[in-house]
């Protein structure tokens, strides 16, 4: 019975820090990411395509960032401010999306009492952070 208490805690341990990595796409932002799949962009293996649900909870939101490569997001539930840096917010509803060019300097914040359920595509150079911090 010994023997299966180490194989036990290591499985365990294994499935609590890939939960934990996979629901942390920006420190603090309170974003709740869920991946459904990442693989080499055809024909362009210094890129990546990347799928992912994301549900932003009520009251939350990210600092002005970038990306390092072209995002598309949708709204499938509830109501989003997105900004672009310089310009006037935009309220975006289930069905609304945007595209985000390469170095878009850009926030996303959820200012209801709902949550946000969105699905986000991005084609992004390999190897670099998906999220770049861009100072206020």
């Amino acid at each position: 019975m010994n023997k299966l208490i180490v194989p036990a805690i290591i499985v365990a341990s294994v499935i609590m820090a890939a939960t934990a990595w996979s629901a942390s796409e920006q420190p603090g932002s309170g974003f709740q990411p869920k991946p459904y799949f990442e693989m080499p962009l055809e024909k362009d293996p210094s890129r990546q395509v990347r799928l992912q649900s994301v549900v932003i909870p009520p009251g939350a939101g990210n600092q002005f960032h970038t990306h390092p490569g072209d995002q598309w997001w949708a709204v499938q539930e509830g109501e989003v401010t997105f900004t672009i840096k310089g310009q006037a917010p935009r309220v975006l509803k289930p069905g609304d999306y945007v595209y985000v060019p390469r170095g878009t300097i850009h926030r996303n914040q959820n200012m209801t009492n709902r949550p946000v359920r969105s699905i986000e595509l991005n084609i992004t150079d390999k190897g670099k952070p998906q999220t770049e911090p861009v100072p206020d």
